[in-house]
């Protein structure tokens, strides 16, 4: 049977906005393209979005219209149901659940639904046997959720770590190249539209902690479990921080880092300190980078556009053409039922981390500082003053590999020796 012949792949597409309009674009534009790859048409039936009156720069006058995504999710005309509406409650969810319950097979760009409701719903559509697919969900176009369940399936991973919020790293490059401080980079960012509706999201690290977890689950056989993410955003990083990272051969990245280790899973998004040669040091601007580490296969570098109409309607096909073909898997890589309940680490791994501390010009005082940190079982590696400002003078720390909490001991400490003024920044760096 030829493509021409075979039944088509029928669509229903919940969400019109910059990633929806990107996938009606690619199915308008390249259906022979897509006939050829996947053995049968893929056509879109039906849509639905909150404002039809809206200019879409796209023709939708063919497909159906609901007003109600959940209607749509359960059309008799609808194969799959594309839910690309975004929010882990209300109108996505509703409407998952009843294609779900429907029949339908789904593929979502939605990485908080996911994170925060991934295992209720893997865990319903095995029982229907139906698949939700979502590489769209995580670092945009990079194809990183079928190189975990796929291509590295025979690999033991080590270690998933990355830059996963194009927004966060656009801010802090920005802030360097053009010597800017972060207010300033952050209302430019928001004038050019690159923040969510809730900056938070962005640079609080909430939405790339989204995406942690979910590769975490997929990397380690573990439910989905956000709520144990440590989150940290940008908003502490000063130019003075990037530029002294500078100096001594880092970069600022926000970082998400997850491992299995004897402590349990543990799962960081923050801001950390990489080496300025590594991939992840010269990553510039808005791109993503996802860095995977397996037993057998070593270290893999994942780089490309993790947001965008085209990047991210991308992702959306790959999934689309995977159900196409017949490519049937487990939600997160096995089934739902084996996936284990991870236990949170209650500590990071020990690492090297780097301390800005304004210590003031009194005899004695890097000696207390050298003290203080020593009495809380810190070793200091490098350390480096600059220029004085009136009574003090920045100092910066390089400290050798140690603990979290052994740094926040010395910090609780430091107003007592009397040397220290403000608040000490610490931030880990990360061996990449």
């Amino acid at each position: 049977m030829t493509a021409a012949s075979a039944s088509p792949l029928r669509l229903g597409i919940a969400g019109l906005g910059t990633v929806g309009i990107g996938v009606v674009k690619i199915i308008q534009r390249h259906a022979d393209l897509l006939a050829a790859r996947s053995g049968r048409p893929v056509v879109i039936t039906a849509v639905s979005a909150r404002d039809r009156t809206k200019n879409r720069d796209a023709d939708l006058s063919n497909y159906a219209w609901e007003v109600d995504p959940v209607t749509l999710a359960t059309r008799d005309d609808v194969d799959v149901f594309v839910e690309l509406m975004g929010g882990h409650e209300g109108a996505a969810r509703a409407a998952t659940e009843a294609a779900l319950a429907a029949g339908k097979d789904v593929v979502t760009a939605n990485k908080a639904l996911l994170a925060h409701h991934g295992h209720a719903l893997a865990e319903m559509a095995e029982a229907a046997g139906r698949v939700i697919r979502f590489e769209a969900a995580v670092a945009g176009g990079i194809p990183v959720i079928k190189a975990l369940t796929e291509g590295l399936a025979g690999n033991q991973i080590r270690r998933v770590m990355g830059v996963m919020n194009g927004t966060c790293n656009y801010i802090l490059t920005r802030m360097e190249t053009a010597g800017l401080p972060y207010d300033t980079v952050f209302e430019e960012a928001r004038q050019l539209g690159y923040l969510e509706a809730d900056p938070n999201l962005d640079v609080g690290g909430i939405d790339a902690g989204h995406k942690l977890a979910i590769l975490a689950a997929i990397a380690f056989g573990t439910k989905v479990s956000f709520d144990d993410v440590v989150l940290e955003g940008i908003g502490r990083i000063s130019i003075d921080d990037i530029r002294r990272a500078g100096d001594m051969g880092y970069k600022i990245k926000l970082l998400g880092v997850a491992q299995m280790t004897g402590r349990g899973l543990e799962q960081r998004m923050t801001p950390c300190l990489v080496p300025d040669s590594s991939p992840l040091g010269q990553l510039q601007g808005g791109t993503n980078m996802v860095v995977l580490e397996g037993d057998s296969v070593g270290q893999i570098v994942l780089r490309g556009a993790g947001a965008g109409e085209g990047p991210t309607a991308s992702a959306v096909m790959g999934d689309v053409l995977d159900l196409a073909r017949g490519l049937r898997l487990p939600t997160f890589g096995q089934p739902a039922a084996t996936l284990s309940t991870p236990v949170a680490a209650v500590a990071s791994a020990p690492a090297a981390y780097y301390l800005r501390l304004q210590l003031m010009d009194k005899p004695g005082a890097l000696a207390k500082v050298a003290t203080v940190l020593g009495d809380a079982g810190v070793s200091i590696s490098r350390m480096r003053q600059y220029g004085h400002a009136d009574t003090s003078a920045p100092v910066l720390i390089v400290t050798h590999k140690t603990t979290r909490d052994a740094i926040d001991v010395a910090i609780a400490r430091f107003p007592a020796t009397n040397v220290v003024e403000g608040e000490p920044v610490a931030i880990r760096i990360e061996e990449v």
